[in-house]
């Protein structure tokens, strides 16, 4: 993709989803995810249903009329955005890609952290890690990570969300807001997703393609893993093949719901034909 390319989609996607963040998401994002705690903003006269326990005294006793203590929440989180750029990633035949998709995700994602002053970091990872953007504030750094989504180019072709996982365990020293956006083909991740939802607030979103789900009927189709480059033909004209291909992705899909649930973390899944601003916003609003 060419300079002048990337930064016309980068321009797009900033006027498409800080729009979305500043008129949809920015007060359920907050609502979401709380701050450290609170911290002493000012005093001001008291008022007539004030807690007691809220006055200043010392400023009571020095103007002689009585001043409460205000606070407010802490805000300044850190929110990383773990992100798949495996070869599954760039299949799609809907409106996106998977990887479009989650490009679009993170963008409305980094958005709504920095218009609460949060930091955010992201990591790129296939099968091991790719690169490590560390957490900053401010719109030029979010436009930094909208032209990386945009262009990057991974090195390897599979997906170890375990590794990446454990990985982010070792380097992350202070409690995040951690994004993992993958279609979650992987191996087994169960136990380091333990340790980091002990350790973080972690949400998975998983992204899929209807076809991932389910094959049509349209007879001899040859199949190619990008990942591992196998391919094969097959008949999917047969109903057997179909519901075993189903049976394959649900499989899949009920592993990665139960990972989730066994580690206390939160799980959103998108496919890449719905409308995920509905998914965002059901999201956000049940945690508050």
């Amino acid at each position: 993709m060419e300079t002048s390319e990337i930064l016309k989609k980068v321009r797009q996607l900033e006027i498409k989803t800080k729009g979305l963040t500043n008129h949809i998401f920015a007060g359920e994002y907050h609502s979401a995810f709380k701050g450290r705690g609170m911290s002493f903003s000012e005093v001001r006269d008291y008022q007539f249903g004030d807690d007691v326990r809220s006055i200043d005294w010392n400023v009571t006793a020095r103007f002689n009329h009585p001043f409460v203590k205000v606070f407010e929440e802490e805000r300044e989180l850190t929110v990383m955005l773990l992100v798949d750029v495996s070869e599954s990633e760039t299949f799609g035949t809907a409106t996106h890609t998977k990887r479009s998709l989650v490009t679009e995700l993170c963008a409305v994602l980094a958005f709504s952290a920095i218009k609460n002053n949060d930091k955010v970091g992201v990591i790129f990872f296939s099968d091991g890690m790719e690169k490590y953007i560390p957490p900053k504030k401010g719109k030029s750094h979010i436009l930094f990570i909208i032209r990386e989504l945009l262009s990057f180019t991974p090195k390897r072709k599979g997906t170890n969300i375990s590794e990446t996982l454990r990985f982010f365990n070792n380097a992350a020293k202070k409690r995040s807001i951690v994004f993992l956006l993958s279609d979650f083909f992987s191996g087994n991740y169960q136990d380091a997703l333990n340790i980091a939802a002990k350790k973080h607030d972690v949400v998975g979103v998983q992204v899929y393609d209807p076809r991932d789900k389910e094959l049509p009927a349209v007879g001899l189709m040859r199949m190619t893993d990008g990942e591992t480059g196998a391919s094969q033909w097959i008949d999917t004209s047969d109903k057997k093949v179909r519901q075993y291909y189903t049976q394959q992705f649900q499989q899949h899909a009920q592993y990665c719901k139960s990972a989730f649930v066994k580690s206390g973390a939160d799980l959103i899944s998108i496919r890449t034909d719905e409308d995920y601003v509905k998914a965002l916003q059901t999201f956000f609003l049940n945690r508050v």
